[in-house]
Parts: structure tokens; C-alpha cells; sequence
């Protein structure tokens, strides 16, 4: 599906830095490319009150547009599609939202996007939108006369997402089933608006772009483009984005910056040039020079890694901030301020199990993945190795009014009774 002799800065950019899993048109997408501004868009549904980690390579898909080729992104909240949910590849209906929560949810997530991409009125300057605007003004005949009578049952069942939800044999109600007419309508929409030629997403989005590359095409014989990345996963095979505590979100307020660091700092040794074309500005001169590391180098690429992705988020004071605390807390063994703190109800610290509070900090899953980690020799109090996981805390544990826990090599936090 790709071309190694590309002409546009854009699809070479894709195609060096790993993007590139599928494109519709290529060789008429090339020339757009080429040859002027291409408008390009990516829907995000408000499904939370911030993004993670998991949409970071989308919202480094509108960057490379902008910043790397000049071309102009169009962010597209799905105030209207996440009514409904996106059933693609999942097993059971989304909850459904009610407007109020949507709304509060946009809210959270709008701001993450000026951290990556330039907003405003000239020619490649990025905008928002939000598909409520059109979406909830559609009448459902209007709709179905408009739009339906471009798609078959037919096509519709073959797409993966559909039919792997059908063959597991779980139910994929009407409502759901009209999502992907909902998205290719916003494709069709933001075409006549705006002049969009492009939609971008994972390859769990093919399907539902298709739809809009072909509703657009038929409707307004208007040129109209696809691509999707590759799924990530990690290089042992683990979904990407996903730790123990749960999802590595973007909002500071949801994870702190340190352990937003951390988790670029602990990418798997197969992962650090890949995830640095993907997720840094850092040249191909500087990845080359970082994947020909070997040993204990490689912990230096790594911690390049988290500094180009935190500084990219939060900023480069934040990003020297957590690199610091993370050096003073595991290179020297001491506490740093700016480690992140937990304050728990001193009746929930005081004579509880060390496993129980470490839980509830957050460094484990549950209490029994504490105590075989304790066994493990992978716990510890205050620098302090602890092999049983029943081990009760105290006061006398408190220092400089904190308890620092560390579970593995890796992950550290301060306990602070209240």
C-alpha cells in the first residue's frame, strides 16, 4: 500500500518515521501533497476527561502534517459521535454519556492539542471542531434518505470490526451500527466546509474511513484521501499505553509528569528507536546515534526518550524536573520533592499491611501482587528491602513527614499520611 519513491514531504515523513500502515489513492495523495496545502483531519470521541497515551501517535499523525509538511490539521471533537460510541473491535457497547458529561470531557481534553500543534487563521494553522454541530441537527430521515442509500448491509458486515464482534456473539445494536455512517458523514461535512481531503487513524479506523473516503467521492465527486497507522504494541507484545496503574494519560492532572517521564523511561530496550521516530522531534542523525547504544548505554537513549516526550506534553522544566527526581530517588537513593506523593487517611496507613498500602498507592494491581513482589525481593520501605508483604506500617516509618515505597526498580512514590 506504500511507495518507497514518494514526492511529498508529508509521505515521506510517514513513511521514514513508521506511520504508514494503509493509504487509499497514494499515488493521488502524493501529488495533493506535493503540489499545495492538504487539509487533513482526526476524530477524537469524549469518552474521558483526557486523552492517553494510546491517541498520542494521532495526535503526532496531525503534527507531522503541520510541522514537518506545512499542511493544515483539523482536530475534531466527537461531541455528537460519542452519543452513539465506536463499537469498532470492542466486545460491548460503550456506556453511554449523557451531554453534560460529554461536554465536561471536550472541556478536559481540548487542551492538550496546543502543546503539539500551531492554532489559528492562516493557511496550515490548525482548528477544532466539534461534530455535534451538524450531527445532532440531522433529521433521521433526512438522514437515512441523504446518506443511507450510499451504503449496503452488505458491505457494512464485511468490515473486521463488524464481523468480529458478530462472530463472538455478542450483540452490536442499530444505534452502534450507525456510527460509522455518523463518521463518514463528518468527512463529507468537513469537505464542504473546510476543504478537507484527508482523514487519519489506526487500522482499527479502516473501515470507518473508507466509508467516508467513498461517501465523499460519490456524493461530491471531490477528492477525498485515507491513511491509518499500524496498531502499536510493545516489543514484547503488550498493548501500547497500558501499565499496572491503567492507562498513561496526557492531562497532568490525571498523572503527573513524573510518571508520565517514567513511563517513556521504561520502555523495553526493541522499543526506544521506534517510539523515538514516532513520538519525538528528535532527528534520524540523533535516533541512529542513540539505537547504536549497547548495555547499560541504552538506559541514556531511554531517558532521552522521556525527556523529548515530556518535554513535548509539559514542557522542558517539567520534563528536567521529573528526570531529576528520578535520578536522585534511584541513582542516589533519596528523596526528591518533586517524586509523586499520594496522601493517604493516616487510619489507612498506620498498623495497615505494607502490601495493602502499597496497592492503594497505586504501584500494584492488588494486595496479592505486593506480597509475591515482596517475596521477590522487589519491595521496599525507605530504601529497605521487604520480604513480607504482611509487614505493618507505623509513625516511626514517617520521615520529613512522607513514606517512600518502591515496588521493582522502576517505580517509586511517596506515601503521605493525612
Amino acid at each position: 500500500m506504500t511507495d518507497p519513491a514518494f514526492k511529498s514531504d508529508f509521505l515521506r515523513t510517514m513513511q521514514a518515521r513508521g506511520y504508514i500502515h494503509q493509504i487509499t489513492h497514494p499515488a493521488e495523495l502524493d501529488q495533493a501533497a506535493a503540489s499545495g496545502v492538504v487539509t487533513g483531519y482526526i476524530g477524537f470521541d469524549a469518552t474521558a476527561p483526557s486523552l492517553h497515551v494510546g491517541h498520542l501517535i494521532q495526535i503526532m499523525l496531525l503534527r507531522r502534517l503541520q510541522q514537518q509538511a506545512g499542511h493544515k490539521p483539523i482536530v475534531l471533537m466527537g461531541g455528537g459521535t460519542t452519543k452513539v460510541g465506536d463499537p469498532s473491535f470492542k466486545d460491548t457497547q460503550r456506556p453511554l454519556l449523557t451531554e453534560a458529561r460529554i461536554a465536561e470531557n471536550i472541556a478536559g481534553i481540548k487542551g492538550v492539542f496546543e502543546k503539539f500543534l500551531t492554532f489559528g487563521d492562516g493557511p496550515s494553522d490548525a482548528i477544532m471542531v466539534d461534530n455535534d454541530e451538524w450531527l445532532s441537527k440531522l433529521g433521521y430521515l433526512e438522514f437515512l434518505r441523504d446518506y443511507g442509500t450510499h451504503f449496503t448491509v452488505n458491505r457494512m458486515l464485511s468490515f473486521d470490526s463488524v464481523k468480529l464482534r458478530l462472530e463472538r456473539e455478542q450483540p452490536l445494536t442499530f444505534l452502534e451500527f450507525n456510527y460509522m455512517l455518523m463518521q463518514a458523514t463528518d468527512f463529507l461535512e468537513l469537505n464542504r466546509r473546510y476543504g478537507c481531503a484527508l482523514q487519519m487513524g489506526g487500522s482499527d479506523q479502516w473501515g470507518n474511513i473508507i466509508n467516508g473516503v467513498e461517501l465523499t467521492r460519490k456524493v461530491d465527486q471531490k477528492a477525498a484521501f485515507g491513511l491509518t497507522t499500524p496498531l502499536l504494541s510493545t516489543a514484547s507484545g503488550q498493548k501500547m499505553g497500558k501499565t499496572v496503574g491503567g492507562a498513561v494519560w496526557l492531562n497532568a492532572d490525571a498523572l503527573s509528569p513524573y510518571d508520565y517521564w517514567q513511563y517513556w523511561r521504561n520502555t523495553e530496550d526493541g522499543d526506544v528507536g521506534r517510539f523515538m521516530r514516532l513520538f519525538t522531534d528528535l532527528s534520524d542523525a540523533e535516533i541512529a546515534g542513540y539505537e547504536a547504544l549497547e548495555g547499560a548505554a541504552i538506559n541514556d537513549a531511554k531517558k532521552a526518550l522521556a525527556d523529548a516526550a515530556t518535554a513535548m506534553l509539559h514542557g522542558a522544566d517539567e520534563a528536567a524536573k521529573a528526570r531529576a527526581a528520578a535520578e536522585t530517588a534511584f541513582e542516589k537513593g533519596q528523596v526528591s520533592a518533586d517524586l509523586p506523593t499520594v496522601e493517604l487517611p493516616a487510619s489507612e496507613v498506620y498498623g495497615a499491611m505494607i502490601a495493602a498500602v502499597v496497592t492503594k498507592a497505586g504501584l500494584t494491581a492488588s494486595n496479592g501482587e505486593a506480597r509475591r513482589l515482596a517475596q521477590g525481593g522487589g519491595l521496599r520501605l525507605n530504601d529497605v528491602a521487604v520480604s513480607d508483604g504482611a509487614q505493618l506500617l507505623s509513625e516511626a516509618d514517617v520521615a520529613d513527614g512522607v513514606i517512600k515505597l518502591a515496588a521493582g526498580k522502576k517505580k517509586i512514590v511517596l506515601v503521605r499520611p493525612v
